[in-house]
């Protein structure tokens, strides 16, 4: 009895240790919370381990996020804008209330006509990417290699490819660069699978009970209206109003206009986390490998790893061992699944406990503006073994494959377990 009193107290421990560690993430860097709004953080990158010896790159497969952009949504803008403007009309706006209104109104104003469009810094983003993918590996870009680079059809996406591909045609002009968005491409760089969209419906409710239980608006309400219960009576929902207020809080890293703009005062340490928390939830529910959905959901980027194979296996078996990449730029819909079914860094976590995932599994690890996987391949003259670098935001990577030459692979290895990983693809019957 005392050993299983004393496992309980070290497993408590070390779910409160991990949630510190969330927690301590957000307090040194609080726009880390804002998930998928959060701004590539590239300043300051590892250095990439030393391939084994005789070991050199000559191919990269690669699936980026567009860069930082607008947000897509307007009522995102115009929600929290129209709440405070009921307070500006009765006078119930504390100072810092109607600063904040005038802050947003200034936003709004400049996302007119931009909604969902690439900024000013999603651009610089994917020209720094591209500039350290050549300096990083360099014999990938040699004279003549063949870049071919897709982008779904979406503009932000077109526009992401354009800048990496510039910056890399100016590197190296004798670089054979093609570019493409077409919806002829779209069954793998953005599929939209019919099986998925119930399955995610179907756990909504689950979803906006997590927004119900954890985030209290209170605290926010206080700072911007000097009448509570004017606040209670005329907002019609003042979590809606909180979630969205923190996006466009955590969105204005986007843009160089906007981006030392602070509203983050607004919100106490528990308010940013319990918000980030819940979108950690619905990130989860709508990409994660999880028996919630059937561990079906990530399995929507079966033909985009299948594609990754396909260009591995020309690349592997190319005859004049010609080097090049093979870019892909769309979304972070596509890119968290897409994590899920390969295992990157433990993002295939499975778990039907919704409480506890905050713990275990965090999306700001996975997806901020631009986010890319790199499959990098190496292979030494005289030896049939190819080895594969997983990278993740420019980061090594982990994958649930075993290895002798870690932070590589023997691509070999890591490609039977894809296929049997596409082999295993659950059949959905009923959604639940």
């Amino acid at each position: 009895m005392r050993r299983f009193f004393i496992f309980v107290a070290v497993a408590v421990l070390g779910a409160l240790a991990l949630q510190a560690g969330v927690r301590d993430d957000f307090k040194a860097h609080p726009k880390m919370s804002a998930n998928n709004y959060q701004a590539y953080p590239d300043t300051v990158l590892p250095a990439i381990t030393a391939a084994p010896e005789g070991y050199e790159p000559f191919f990269i497969n690669h699936y980026g996020r567009h860069g930082s952009r607008w947000l897509i949504n307007e009522k995102k803008y115009t929600y929290p804008l129209q709440m405070l403007e009921k307070g500006e009309r009765n006078g119930k706006l504390t100072r810092r209330g109607q600063e904040v209104l005038n802050i947003l109104r200034q936003v709004h104003e400049a996302s007119r006509g931009r909604l969902g469009e690439l900024s000013d810094i999603g651009a610089e983003q994917h020209q720094r990417i591209a500039r350290r993918m050549y300096q990083n590996f360099p014999q990938v870009f040699k004279d003549g290699a063949p870049i071919v680079a897709r982008s779904t059809v979406v503009i932000r996406c077109i526009l992401s490819m354009q800048n990496e591909v510039d910056v890399l045609a100016s590197l190296n002009p004798r670089l054979r660069i093609t570019t493409d968005a077409s919806q002829a491409t779209m069954y793998y760089m953005n599929y939209s699978d019919s099986v998925v969209k119930p399955l995610r419906t179907s756990k909504k409710g689950l979803v906006d009970s997590c927004m119900k239980k954890w985030i209290n608006p209170k605290g926010m309400l206080k700072k911007l209206f000097n009448d509570q219960k004017f606040a209670r009576d005329s907002i019609d929902d003042a979590r809606k109003m909180m979630v969205y207020l923190m996006e466009v809080t955590g969105n204005m890293q986007s843009h160089h206009q906007f981006e030392k703009v602070n509203l983050y005062d607004l919100f106490s340490a528990d308010d940013i986390y319990s918000v980030w928390r819940y979108n950690n939830a619905f990130w989860y529910i709508n990409s994660g490998e999880t028996p919630l959905t059937q561990c079906r959901v990530d399995y929507m980027e079966a033909n985009l790893l299948r594609n990754f194979i396909e260009d591995a296996d020309k690349a592997t078996t190319d005859n004049d061992r010609t080097p090049g990449a093979s870019l892909r730029f769309g979304h972070e819909s596509v890119v968290l699944p897409l994590c899920c079914l390969m295992g990157l860094n433990g993002a295939d976590y499975r778990t039907t406990d919704l409480g506890n995932l905050d713990k275990y599994w965090q999306t700001y690890k996975f997806f901020p503006m631009a986010a890319n996987i790199q499959f990098v391949y190496f292979r030494k003259a005289g030896s049939d073994d190819i080895l594969m670098l997983p990278l993740l935001n420019e980061h090594e990577a982990t994958l649930p494959v075993p290895t002798d030459v870690a932070p590589y692979y023997h691509w070999s290895d890591v490609r039977d377990y894809f296929i049997d990983k596409l082999s295993r693809q659950p059949i959905i019957t009923t959604t639940k």
